[in-house]
């Protein structure tokens, strides 16, 4: 670790009122992620910042637990899992002892059940939220939109995993890196784990192979993270181009995970908004389907969520039409969709009886990109631009991009006046009404009563409520002179939605009909916002509307 990477989060630390998030990020155990964060404790505690151990895996590494000596370290607290005694970290009494920085040791680690909350991340996280600096570590396998690449590239299925979100929001990210023949050395060295599982180790996980393809991924990653961090920062990448992306998914799709993780890379790699929709036909209505297919469907959108799409459920009797309706209005440049099992011929008749075949055909303007979920890569990326000489053309999804506005920031959409704040449980129509309501003053928006018909036209087309407690109702209004949000904090929930978290925030978004990527500025804004956990729990406790606009700002500030 470089001298200049250690003053850099210590002048971070100095000049913060919110808690910063370090990581050390690494291709596998023992390049020395752990070492080099308590170095780093001992050198901000030469500094005069007060550091403690909150968490620390030594796994029986003399060198690390060496090191640990001379920090504070914050006993664990005994939990009983099947009558069995387990240590976790003590969360509650690092936030008590309010130190300046925490260390804290394996941010993936998956929490024994019974604990505050099921992962490790979520605990660096509401410490986070007090204002404590965390410094902890991770190897890059732990990404679940990694998930299938590292099973296909190593064979290894990982099994506690967290959001890529974790990682992209993280203050500062530092590559723990060593060449994989010293790391092999190590390994032998007894550096790692007990000789007595070297020799497994090494014909094992432990190859050449694998470390360099993990290795290489470590790197990519890394890369991908510079670039984004760099074109958020960039003038020439504040405007939303009509090239957000867009998964299809299927309550019988054999590996809607799949097309979800390369979904979330697409989007990374292009520093856009990306959508995990679900058609709704008729025969898949709640009362027709099985409970097993709604299972599967709700699994699928709760990891969309998690990897930081915008889910939507839209209702449908043509699947592929649905499709493009909504890559239209979202100015979808990529649409990732999977193909399975060949039908049998009397099911590819009819409307849906080759939504692939209808999608390539009709999705002028719009890369579509199949994947063979069977095998588990993309079967065929086509670019439909390129039709060939003697094929119909259909229309283009969207319509051609005018210059966008600069990104605007959320607290500039709001205000006190357009927040509405419930303390008892609320139905959905009943608070569509008071949002739309909510939305009139300073908006210049007459007529409040037709504005709620048209947000109630809109969710007839396709919910924006969903399970991941969130909604973004939202309606483009013609001659709306700027774009707004309307929130509602929904401390008990929407009573008449059975949802399995209740849905606590609802942003109400109105856009100009005339200029369409506003809308997905502001899309993009709150889901950003409705994924960030310390923004959450802020407005959770908000009593009033200005301090909800305090929180927002503190925020964006952050």
């Amino acid at each position: 670790m470089t001298k200049d990477r250690a003053d850099s989060f210590l002048g971070m630390i100095r000049r913060s009122q919110r808690g910063r998030l370090k990581i050390y990020l690494g291709y596998c155990a023992g390049v020395g992620k752990t070492y080099q964060m308590l170095q780093e404790g001992h050198r901000l505690r030469s500094e005069g910042i007060d550091v403690v151990i909150g968490l620390l895996e030594t796994h029986g590494r003399m060198e690390v637990a060496k090191l640990g000596e001379g920090l504070e370290t914050i006993p664990r607290h005994r939990l009983k899992y099947r009558g069995v005694a387990v240590e976790e970290m003590d969360v509650g009494a690092i936030i008590s002892r309010k130190p300046q920085v925490a260390l804290i040791d394996e941010l993936a680690h998956t929490n024994i059940p019974g604990s505050a909350n099921p992962k490790r991340y979520q605990d660096v996280q509401d410490i986070l939220a007090e204002g404590i600096h965390v410094i902890t570590t991770m190897n890059v396998q732990h990404l679940e939109s990694l998930y299938n690449i590292v099973e296909k590239a190593v064979g290894v299925k990982v099994r506690e995993r967290l959001p890529d979100s974790i990682l992209s929001e993280a203050d500062q990210i530092v590559d723990v890196d060593l060449t994989t023949e010293d790391l092999r050395k190590r390994l032998v060295e007894g550096r790692i784990y007990p000789r007595e599982r070297v020799e497994a180790a090494l014909t094992n996980f432990f190859t050449p192979e694998n470390l360099e393809r993990l290795r290489e991924l470590t790197l990519r990653e890394l890369a991908s993270q510079i670039d984004l961090r760099r074109r958020e920062t960039s003038e020439d990448e504040t405007n939303v181009a009509p090239d957000q992306v867009m998964v299809c998914l299927s309550s019988r799709g054999p590996n809607n995970e799949l097309l979800l993780r390369y979904a979330s890379r697409l989007a990374g790699k292009l520093n856009r908004n990306w959508y995990a929709v679900y058609v709704q036909t008729p025969s898949e209505e709640a009362t027709v389907i099985d409970a097993q297919s709604q299972r599967f469907i709700s699994d699928a959108l709760t990891l969309a969520k998690q990897l930081g799409a915008m889910v939507f459920t839209y209702k449908g009797e043509d699947i592929a039409d649905t499709i493009l309706r909504f890559a239209k209005e979202y100015r979808v440049g990529h649409i990732v969709v999977g193909r399975g099992n060949r039908k049998p011929p009397w099911k590819r008749l009819g409307k849906n009886g080759s939504i692939v075949g209808n999608l390539m055909k009709h999705a002028w303007g719009v890369t579509v990109i199949v994947f063979d979920t069977r095998k588990g890569e993309p079967a065929a990326t086509t670019r439909l631009a390129e039709i060939p000489d003697g094929m119909e053309r259909a229309e283009p999804t969207s319509e051609p991009a005018a210059a966008a506005p600069a990104q605007p920031a959320l607290s500039s959409l709001l205000s006190p006046n357009r927040i509405v704040i419930w303390d008892r449980p609320v139905e959905k129509e009943e608070a569509l009404r008071a949002l739309a309501a909510a939305a009139g003053g300073d908006s210049g928006i007459a007529d409040l009563e037709g504005l709620y018909g048209d947000i109630m036209k809109r969710e007839a087309q396709g919910s924006t409520f969903f399970n991941e407690g969130v909604a973004f109702p939202h309606v483009r209004l013609p001659a709306l002179a700027a774009p707004l949000v309307v929130l509602g904090l929904t401390k008990r929930g929407i009573s008449d939605l059975e949802t399995e978290k209740r849905i606590e925030l609802v942003f109400l978004i109105l856009s100009p009909a005339e200029t369409p990527d506003t809308q997905v500025q502001a899309l993009g804004l709150a889901s950003r916002a409705a994924q960030n956990r310390q923004l959450l729990q802020r407005l959770g406790a908000a009593e009033v509307p200005e301090e909800a606009m305090t929180a927002i700002r503190d925020w964006e500030g952050g």
